[in-house]
């Protein structure tokens, strides 16, 4: 009986709104949405949409909708219905959320003001606006596709009225936006004619203003058309916006206009509504004003404050500023991470400047099918990663049609900019505009034309003090990053009541009581020096310890001492399982140290009976050693009792966090991958973490590491959006996560066992950006963790005080000492160039080099039997070398990357040894070396240390693919015949 009342109440309620939803339900799509009309009456409802227009149709979708018998749940889903189909003005009426009458009202105006400007309207170029109505959300993916296809099929104009149609079925507001978007677009005779001033200004008006449509109501009211007046229109007044069907023998021809381009990404456009004009904060303002005003700067900012933000306002201040002067702009936004690349693009340039700019974006992850020399003159706005710039400027350079100069560019914004030092890319950009600075003085004097150079902007949230110990050396530093940027002035600002007070807690740990497994692991490393005949004399798995036998592993393999050599690299591994033990659980120390033998004793196996890989007696001692304590390490590792007491805080800390918050987010950084990848495995395990709602996942770098297989940018995109979106709610992380990545705001940050420098310590603490954060330090045993954020605390507080000290420097003493550095810089950028010649004129033949396997000292090949590929991969595709070496599949990393995939590793048919990877490269096999399996000799002399192949100087020969693909051909065929 209840029902029944129920249903009677909806029913009258859809019937009192009856005149209102025939103009606002869109038939077609909302029947899609409809499960409880049966297919056959949809069939009708449908045609009649097609014969008579939308109107007659709705009238009997009503009918359908209202009739009896009721299904369980008929209202809810109308409403849900009306709301996938983009018709969410028709929904607020039939749940009763009634706009004010006065809203209501001067929204009628509007209607009826599209309706007077009809046959203006239809000429608008549709492509463009369609794109731009459907970023601000005024028509719906399935509303843009129609629009698109009627244009395609039937013309423009008809594409306009299938757009006004639906437009006119938004909520109130949509008028304002519509206005807009003929202004943006370029319509300035419709805009003006829709109520557009010609001198407003948009920009300064919130998109939900309603001053536009009242300047348009009051056209409507001064009107002399009867219509116009009547603000109880009927339904066949207002056919032709209401209405699906078109009377083509009434109209014009067809406009064949091309849609204008408006530089905007179709997905990227389609994915996010609009933003409103950039509203800057106080502070945000006040350090953006010189870059306004067209002055290189550096704006240094807490992380979290909205630096990126600001460089968006300048960039589009900027390129309006050229238009108005009649000149083109050209801004490049530079980072250091491919992520960043897809974060600035889609978060922050892309929604605010799309309506007026054309904005691309670029990365060795996301590469373009045209060449970047093509995207930069095709687009106003191009975010990409400073190495690709750096390549094409410097194609450039070496008169390459397909480059880029510096003056094609007119801003320059470098994210992360304390990076620009140290011969890091940026550097090597700004080394470029420096000098062309300095020769753009001496032209001047010369009374010719000196070159533009772009205006620069520089951001960062520190930039450090560079390891300084006094205020001078401090100073010094912040003075150097400002030269290389050739900065006017270095930008900081309080935040006052916006700044974020973060909770700092150091945690220390106290020793185990016992460690039983770690005292069998020096059981066993003592016996491994015994057996070698190694005197350490410093604690067994310290740091200290670790560049101890890295340096004796390093100095065997020169003198061929295989004794030592092996015995060095089985304690290196032993010493890293002493510091997970400390660091993360006894039974992942374990794990990695049985997977770490298990190898060993691979290595020294092979399926082929034919090869008999050498195993030593010194090789047999360390494997059995291992297989000896192997189940008493396994059964302590088990044993919770032994845990360490680091372990026993984090998991403390971890459940105060999430018992104590109402939504807890939260990032743990950690210092290494295998070590992140622990922890969120144990947090997972952990029924404790379950029961109050953590979920965990890691997030560690892309870079390829033999023993913990990276992850791509895709699965760390993957990751930080189930971040965002609260699937995850504990991140942990490697440095990776520290610096610019735009990580959601999180109420607590850990640092466990983890710090580097001030500038990272400042990048952390800037991560937890909810208003009750805390920063949380968790001491690891032996790192030293404590101390060194001491020490960072006050290298912070001195950068603080360089900077002040800067900023009150008067203009001469400042440009001074920038013209100093910078001249200082150019200079040694020349000595650097001289030496680079001299190295290159001395770089030894690849006949002078011999390389031998690290694990038996067996000759394998000289530098001429290795070509190069792509610059970058050094093969030996040799008939000789490949009878030396069998292939392993490669269980840690197999990825397609470009042209080339690994398929496996390659090793010493000897002895087991390593000596690369396999590649698949346009379909040859290419045993691709690693320099740090073997041991180098040059001119007979051996090289001690030798890890990559840019410490050798030497040019190898470039891979002749052809050559090479022809030879592989005719061996097929001699081998054809001979069948």
């Amino acid at each position: 009986m209840e029902d029944d009342k129920q249903n009677t109440v909806w029913e009258n309620l859809i019937e009192d709104f009856r005149p209102r939803l025939r103009k606002l339900i869109v038939v077609e799509q909302v029947l899609d949405h409809v499960y409880f009309i049966k297919d056959d009456q949809k069939d009708k409802i449908r045609q009649k949409a097609r014969t008579e227009g939308d109107t007659v149709a709705a009238n009997l979708l009503i009918d359908a909708v209202i009739k009896k018998p009721h299904e369980q749940g008929w209202f809810t889903a109308f409403i849900v219905a009306l709301k996938q189909a983009g018709c969410l003005l028709a929904a607020d009426y039939v749940q009763a959320k009634l706009p004010e009458p006065e809203e209501e009202a001067e929204n009628d105006y509007c209607v009826q003001l599209i309706h007077l400007l009809y046959p203006s309207l239809i000429d608008m170029q549709t492509d463009a606006v369609c794109l731009h109505c459907q970023g601000d959300e005024l028509l719906t993916q399935e509303d843009a596709d129609i629009v698109n296809t009627e244009s395609k099929n039937r013309g423009s104009r008809n594409g306009a009225r299938e757009l006004l149609r639906r437009i006119v079925r938004n909520r109130p507001g949509w008028f304002s936006k519509f206005l807009n978007i003929l202004r943006v677009t370029e319509h300035k005779d419709l805009y003006q004619l829709t109520g557009g001033s010609p001198e407003s200004d948009m920009q300064d008006e919130p998109s939900g203003s309603s001053s536009a449509s009242k300047e348009s109501t009051a056209r409507v009211e001064g009107s002399s058309t009867p219509e116009s007046k009547d603000t109880s229109m009927t339904t066949e007044e207002t056919t032709d916006l209401y209405n699906g069907e078109n009377s083509d023998s009434k109209q014009l021809p067809n406009s064949s206009e091309p849609s204008q381009p408006d530089g905007t990404d179709s997905v990227a456009a389609a994915g996010g509504s609009e933003k409103a004009d950039i509203v800057l904060r106080d502070y945000q303002m006040e350090v953006a004003r010189p870059a306004l005003e067209g002055k290189n700067i550096i704006i240094c900012l807490p992380t979290g404050s909205g630096k990126t933000r600001v460089a968006v306002y300048i960039t589009k201040k900027h390129l309006d500023c050229r238009r108005t002067a009649g000149q083109s702009g050209k801004v490049v936004i530079l980072v250091n991470k491919i992520p960043l690349v897809e974060q600035h693009y889609s978060a922050e340039f892309l929604p605010f400047l799309k309506h007026t700019s054309k904005v691309e974006r670029v990365s060795g992850d996301s590469q373009l099918k045209i060449s970047f020399t093509e995207i930069v003159k095709k687009n106003d706005v191009i975010i990409c990663t400073a190495q690709i710039l750096e390549n094409y400027l410097e194609r450039s350079n070496k008169g390459d049609d397909e480059g880029v100069d510096l003056k094609d560019l007119t801003l320059i914004v470098i994210d992360e900019c304390h990076h620009t030092q140290k011969g890091g890319v940026y550097n090597h950009i700004m080394m470029r505009y420096l000098k062309q600075k300095h020769k753009n003085k001496r032209l001047k004097k010369e009374q010719k034309t000196p070159v533009p150079l772009p205006q620069i902007l520089g951001l960062t949230a520190s930039p450090g003090v560079g390891g300084a110990t006094k205020m001078d050396k401090a100073e010094d530093h912040i003075l150097r990053i400002c030269a290389n940027l050739d900065a006017s002035k270095i930008m900081t600002r309080s935040l006052g009541k916006h700044k974020k007070e973060i909770d700092k807690i150091i945690v220390t740990v106290e020793d185990r009581k016992e460690d039983p497994f770690g005292d069998v692991i020096k059981k066993i490393m003592n016996a491994i020096h015994t057996h070698a005949e190694l005197f350490p004399t410093c604690e067994l798995g310290s740091q200290n310890y670790e560049q101890w036998v890295v340096q004796k592993e390093r100095t065997a393999a020169k003198e061929e001492d295989q004794k030592v050599r092996v015995c060095a690299e089985h304690l290196r591994q032993y010493s890293e399982g002493l510091q997970l033990s400390n660091t993360i659980r006894m039974c992942d120390a374990f794990s990695f140290l049985n997977k770490y033998h298990e190898e060993e004793k691979k290595r020294k196996t092979t399926p082929d009976d034919e090869i008999a890989i050498q195993i030593t007696d010194t090789e047999r001692f360390l494997l059995k050693l291992f297989d000896e304590n192997k189940e008493e390490l396994k059964k302590l590792a088990e044993n919770p009792e032994y845990e360490n007491d680091s372990l026993s805080k984090l998991r403390a800390k971890i459940l105060h966090e999430f018992s104590s918050r109402d939504q807890a987010r939260g990032i743990i950084f950690t210092k290494t991958r295998r070590s992140a990848i622990a922890l969120s495995q144990w947090v997972q395990e952990n029924p404790k973490f379950a029961d109050i709602g953590v979920k965990a996942a890691h997030v560690i770098g892309g870079g390829d590491q033999s023993v913990v297989k990276p992850m791509t940018a895709a699965e760390q995109r993957d990751v930080l959006s189930k971040f965002g979106t609260g699937d995850v709610n504990l991140l942990i992380a490697t440095t990776v996560a520290e610096e610019g990545l735009d990580i959601p705001a999180c109420n607590f940050v850990i640092r466990y066992g983890l710090v580097t420098n001030e500038i990272a310590m400042i990048q952390a603490q800037g991560r937890g950006r909810a208003e009750d954060s805390s920063y949380t330090l968790v001491e690891v045993k032996g790192s030293g963790v404590a101390e060194r954020e001491c020490v960072n605390e006050y290298r912070t507080k001195m950068m603080h005080k360089a900077i002040d000290k800067i900023r009150a420097l008067n203009h001469a003493d400042y440009d001074r000492k920038i013209t100093e550095f910078q001249i200082q810089a150019i200079m040694e950028e020349k000595v650097r160039m001289i030496k680079q010649k001299q190295k290159d004129m001395k770089s030894e033949n690849p006949s002078e080099l011999k390389f031998s396997c690290r694990g038996c000292s067996k000759d394998v090949c000289s530098g001429e039997d290795i070509q190069i590929i792509e610059n970058m991969h050094r093969v030996n595709v040799s008939s000789e070398f490949s009878q030396l070496f069998i292939q392993r599949e490669n269980t840690s990393l197999q990825e397609r990357l470009l042209d080339y995939e690994t398929n496996g590793f390659i090793a010493c048919k000897e002895c087991g040894q390593r000596w690369g990877s396999m590649m698949l490269y346009r379909g040859i096999e290419c045993p691709c070396l690693h320099v740090k399996n073997f041991v180098v000799a040059t001119n007979g002399k051996k090289i001690s240390k030798c890890t990559k192949w840019s410490e050798l100087a030497v040019k190898f020969s470039a891979f002749d693919y052809a050559e090479h693909a022809s030879r592989m051909a005719e061996s097929s065929d001699d081998e054809e015949e001979t069948e």
